[in-house]
Formats: structure tokens, sequence, C-alpha cells
């Protein structure tokens, strides 16, 4: 079946969707009509209160997409467009594919901070005129990918708007977010019942016509970037999205939970970063067998799907060209950076360069986990403050198990050598705490690697933290725990001064 009978298919659908609804909300109102007519009062109040649930249900749910689709216009104006003097290469290439397309080049360019491309179209009387159109392009996306592997990217977005798949995607993506909220205001009564049926039955084939138009936009990424260059940009899809997740939880989640930020230039500087400090990482999730399974729900055939199709399709080689693809956007970094600035919002957290927003996060990360286990062992020891010191006093005393228990939950001690387990822990986060706190020691960054402490003498040395913690945690040895806390230039006692301060305030 041609794609674009399914598209038009799919759009009768989504109009016989909103014909049923409402059908059955005239149905629902002529029953209660009928019932009030025949002096049967109950029926008439249960017909009329359903009447007006599934008109209140269709009106929140237009109202809500309409709410939506503002909010994401608002959004979509925060991208950073790229004029043709701006990105004069990336211009004449995304020209360049249209031209081999036979059809007409996007009419903007914008940055967005998301690893994805896309093309929209802003066209009107239900997809039969054409209008201004969009290609984004995510930053994150194409700090990831070489100039060939972007091209196979372009080459499958502009191939949607030769088909013209841009003109009903906007009527399809509108219509499934009517008909979810529909459905999702109806719950718990016959109408409801009867249109999630319905609505099933359309979104599922609504899915298989977005599946059909990337399978066939993909016949032009092949075409004008080669056949393996094409099938590799596919692959690395995945990768790149893995990275930029774990970029977000592992360095700027970590930071932003206690107050700090890297600045706009950070923002994504700091991904180009690890990218390229983790190249064998990223290695390894490329020998990773790509994703295969699919849902009749989803939106895009599987990777290797699409992959295994590419193999049947012509081969035009092309050369490819290994440059980063941020090549072709003179000033990328500047102009990465003013996206971030429109997008992020960064409130009041302090903003610092990745060299010293590591040091600063896992400092005051360490300082308030350390400040809530000293207030544990303050009430455990019966003293006003509490530091490492006091720690190593109860451990010694032999208080340590009930400083975990203190501290750790009941459920969090039922595995075996929990107890030793736990105080090993908290007795590592003094040692780690009071290094810092007393300038014996400071965190560093890494873009291969955690964060490590290393000792500020001239050698720069790690300090041994696994070393101090098994000297104190054994009652017997807790005195040359505290011997090599001294020899590390730790003062406990300065350290115990400190620690009281938070107390205080508290």
């Amino acid at each position: 079946m041609p794609t674009a009978f399914r598209a038009l298919l799919s759009v009768l659908m989504l109009v016989g969707f909103y014909v049923l609804a409402i059908a059955l909300l005239v149905g629902c109102g002529a029953v209660a009509v009928l019932a009030f007519q025949h002096h049967s009062g109950a029926a008439a109040v249960k017909f009329g209160f359903l009447t007006v649930v599934v008109a209140v249900g269709i009106v929140m749910a237009l109202v809500r997409v309409a709410r939506s689709q503002r909010a994401l216009r608002s959004t979509d104006a925060d991208d950073v467009a790229l004029a043709p003097e701006d990105a004069p290469e990336l211009w004449d290439l995304v020209r360049e594919l249209a031209d081999v397309a036979g059809t007409r080049a996007p009419d903007t360019i914008v940055l967005a901070p998301v690893v994805n491309a896309a093309v929209s179209e802003e066209s009107r009387l239900l997809g039969l005129v054409g209008g201004r159109r969009t290609l984004v392009l995510g930053v994150p996306l194409v700090q990831g990918l070489t100039v060939g592997r972007l091209r196979s990217v372009l080459g499958h977005e502009i191939g949607h708007y030769s088909n013209a798949h841009t003109r009903l995607s906007p009527i399809a993506y509108r219509g499934r977010a009517v008909v979810g909220e529909t459905v999702a205001h109806l719950e718990g009564n016959l109408v409801g019942w009867l249109l999630r049926q319905y609505a099933k039955a359309y979104l599922v084939a609504s899915a298989a016509v977005s599946r059909a138009q990337e399978l066939e936009a993909d016949r032009l990424s092949v075409r004008v970037a080669g056949r393996r260059t094409a099938q590799d940009a596919l692959r690395e899809l995945p990768v790149v999205d893995a990275a930029w997740s774990f970029y977000q939880e592992r360095y700027l989640a970590p930071a932003w939970s206690r107050g700090y930020a890297t600045t706009a230039e950070g923002f994504f500087g700091g991904f180009a970063l690890l990218l390229a400090a983790r190249a064998d990482d990223l290695a390894r999730l490329r020998g990773q067998e790509a994703p295969g399974g699919r849902s009749r729900w989803d939106s895009h055939p599987p990777i290797a799907q699409r992959v295994a199709a590419m193999d049947r399709l012509p081969d035009d080689a092309t050369s490819d060209d290994d440059r980063p693809a941020t090549a072709l956007v003179p000033g990328f970094e500047r102009a990465a950076a003013e996206l971030a600035g429109r997008v992020v919002d960064f409130g009041d957290r302090e903003r610092l360069g990745w060299d010293r927003l590591v040091p600063a996060f896992m400092a005051a990360s360490d300082r308030a986990d350390a400040d809530a286990v000293y207030a544990a062992a303050a009430r455990v020891a019966h003293r006003p403050s509490a530091g490492l010191g006091t720690l190593l006093d109860l451990v010694e005393g032999g208080h340590g198990d009930d400083l975990v228990r203190a501290v750790v939950s009941r459920e969090a001690l039922e595995q075996p050598d929990s107890l030793g387990a736990a105080l090993r822990s908290l007795l590592a986060l003094g040692v780690q705490e009071a290094a810092v706190r007393s300038g014996a020691a400071a965190w560093q960054g890494s873009w291969s690697a955690p964060a490590e402490l290393v000792g500020r003498d001239a050698a720069g040395e790690v300090l041994d933290v696994e070393r101090v913690v098994a000297l104190a945690v054994d009652p017997a040895t807790v005195d040359d725990a505290r011997a090599a806390l001294a020899a590390a230039g730790v003062d406990l006692a300065r350290e115990a001064r400190a620690a009281a301060a938070p107390a205080a305030a508290r």
C-alpha cells in the first residue's frame, strides 16, 4: 500500500474519531431527552450527566492540546536560527540535498538542545498547501557526528519533504494528542470505552504510517551518503543519545542538585569534552547489537530493521567526510552557548567553569551528606556537635554499630555484613569531607573517569581513603587512622571546630 494512501487513511480515521465522539455525544443527549419525555427521571439524569461528561471531556482535551501547542511554539522560539551567512557550508549542503530530492529546501535552520534532527512545515488546508519549512538540528547530535554521517541524517530529513510527509505530520501529531487526551478524560464510562477501542485502532494505523515514512526517507539517505555511511549514521544515533544521557546524569544533574551549574559555554562544551575523552567507552557501545525489538505503537522502525532495509537499496557510494560535523558551522561553540543561555533556566545557581565546578559541587555534596552523619553522631555520643573525630571516638569505644543504626534505615541493614559495609561507607565520607574541609585535599574532575580526591602536596598524590578507613573501622587501629590522617595534613581538632559551625547554625 503506498505510503501516501496510508497517510490519507490515517487522517480519515482521525476524522472518524471525531465523528464517532460527536455521534455518541448526540446519542447520549437524545436518550436523555427521550427518557425525560417518557417520565423516566433516573435514566434521564444518568444519560444527561453522561452527555455533560462527554462534552466536557472533548472540550477539555481540545483546550489542553491547544495549550500544549502554544507552549511548544514558545519553546521553539528559543532555538537559535542559523542564517546562510552564519553557516554557508551547511546551507550549501542542505540545498544540494534538496536539489537531489527534487524538493524545496527549508526556509530556516535552527539549533535545538536535543539529540535529534527533524523537519516541519506550516502547511495549510489539511496539508494540501505547503508553507514555511524548518529544519531542526540538535546540538548534541551535531557534536557526535562526522560531516558524512550528518549528510546522511540531513538526507533522511529532506526525504520527508520530498515525499510530502511533513504536510500531514502536524495533523497526525495533533490528532494523536487530542485522541489521547479525550480518552483520558472519559475514563470509567461506556462512551470512553468505545472511544478507547477506536483510538487503539487509529494509533496503530498512525504508527504504521510513521514507520513506513521513515523507511521511505531512508532511501534518500543512502542515495546521498552511500549505504555504509547511512548505516553507520543510524547505528551512531543511540550511541550519541546514550552519551548525552550519561553526561546529563553524571555531570550536569549532580551539580544542579547542589545549587551549582556550568556556564552557558560549558553546557554543551562539556559534552564535547566528554565525547573526546570517552572514545573507548563509545567504541564499546558501537560494538553492541543495534536495537531490534519494536512495538506496534512505535513511530519508528527498529534501527536493526532500517539497517537491514538499506542492504536492499542501490548503493550510490559517496566518499565519506570524516571531519567533525561542527565544522559546517563556523562559531558553532558560540551558537551553542547562545542556545544554552536561552533554553536553560539556571535560576540563582552559582555558575562555574568545569575546572572549578566539579570540585565545588563534590565538596558541597560531601559536606551536606557528612553534616547529616555528624548530626546523628552527636546524638549517639551525647555531644552538642560532631566531626570525623567523633566518628573515630565512637568506633574506638565500640559504638560503631550504634552510629550506623542511627543513620541507616532498618531495611538497608538486612543483608549480611551490612553493618560493616555501612560503617566503612560512613567513615569514607567523613575522611573525604574532613580532608577537603581542612585543605589537605581537593576534588579533581575527569571526563574519562569518576572524580578523584587529590592531595595538595607537590606530587599531587591521591589520598588513600581506603587505607585510612581500613584502619578506622577497627577499634584497635583507630589511633593508627588518626596518625595517617595527621600525616596527610588533616587536623582533626581544626576539622572539629569547622564541623561545629553547621551544628551551631542548626
